[in-house]
């Protein structure tokens, strides 16, 4: 590992610093930025991300999906988790600890609203980001796209029923242009650029790949500080205004990160999954689809509700924790291989 990769934890913490800061100094900057959107998806970030995972799509060998069949667990232990489990979870926590063990220090509305920003965090797995975090643990680059592609597939028929379910209404407005807008732009845009220029790598020499995706690793780091600068960035008014709030939130969202995560990787060795495909597996069902969480939020509750502000805080917390377990599976990993 480069200097870079090896202290990642340290450039993030030190992005979100610089995203609070810049985000207090030249607010109108980020806002001005957050205005580039379309359907709830902000375009600037829809560029990050693509730069993050442009170079880990050109790895996809797609001689090697179609059997992906023939190793169907990970992919049972994923969906399992994502919608049998983690939805429910979620909910479970939000009304615990807003409904009772926070009830003296949050009024009866807002906590109604922070329970329901949760739930929509819990309906919504990962897609983007899941094949950063893949990456880092040296997951299957090719099983890590199959996982996500099928839960893309269940979240469009899942997403609305459950989240109504949980919400107790029944006229949840999914806004489908930003679940479809953004299933294009972290999969399969990303996916068709890296499959045509794998083509033409490989028509070069059969080295190309390698030597390509080593020359863009770097940029693949760069644009994951930038997303974090920029999404902090976005929300400092909100963090420095209500940081007991944010920490009240924080603490359940915390906690389920963790469960979702320590069951999901109890599943994977009872299932005794490589680590390749393990990692990826525990990691989909631990993190979110924070952008489709975020713009369901502000459709159904306004953009300054409590629900809003949860998804929020859902931002906050994912990429510090999710570092911390993409470092305890590389720890785990050669003791997992020896098994």
């Amino acid at each position: 590992m480069g200097l870079f990769e090896r202290y990642l934890t340290l450039w993030v913490g030190l992005g979100i610093a610089a995203g609070v800061a810049l985000g207090m100094v030249v607010p109108d900057l980020f806002a001005a930025v957050a205005a580039l959107e379309y359907a709830h998806v902000n375009l600037v970030v829809a560029v990050l991300i693509w730069v993050m995972i442009y170079p880990m799509m050109i790895q996809v060998d797609w001689s090697s999906v179609r059997d992906v069949g023939k190793k169907p667990k990970g992919l049972m232990l994923t969906l399992v988790i994502n919608w049998l489990i983690k939805p429910f979870t979620m909910a479970a926590l939000g009304v615990l600890f807003f409904k009772y063990l926070f009830a003296d220090w949050v009024d009866p509305q807002s906590a109604s609203e922070y329970i329901a920003g949760m739930i929509l965090l819990g309906v919504a797995p990962c897609t983007a980001m899941v094949f950063v975090w893949s990456q880092l643990v040296r997951g299957d680059a090719n099983y890590t796209l199959v996982q996500v592609s099928v839960n893309d597939i269940v979240m469009i028929f899942a997403f609305a029923p459950i989240a109504a379910f949980l919400l107790g209404v029944t006229d949840v407005t999914v806004p489908w242009e930003t679940l479809l807008l953004s299933t294009v732009l972290y999969v399969i845009l990303p996916l068709l650029a890296g499959v045509l220029t794998r083509h033409a790598l490989l028509r070069r020499s059969p080295t190309a790949v390698a030597d390509f995706t080593a020359r863009l690793k770097p940029w693949s780091m760069i644009g994951l500080i930038g997303t974090v600068v920029l999404l902090f960035g976005l929300q400092a008014q909100t963090i420095v205004a209500k940081p007991l709030v944010i920490v009240l939130i924080a603490i359940p969202l915390l906690l389920q990160t963790y469960g979702i995560f320590f069951l999901s990787l109890a599943g994977a060795r009872l299932l005794k999954l490589p680590h390749e495909v393990a990692g990826p597996a525990c990691l989909i069902g631990t993190s979110n689809f924070f952008e489709l969480a975020v713009a369901v939020a502000i459709s159904l509750f306004g953009l300054h509700s409590g629900a809003a502000l949860a998804t929020v805080v859902g931002v906050l917390v994912e990429v510090p924790v999710m570092l911390s377990l993409c470092a305890l599976l590389n720890r785990m990993a050669p003791r997992q291989r020896a098994a």
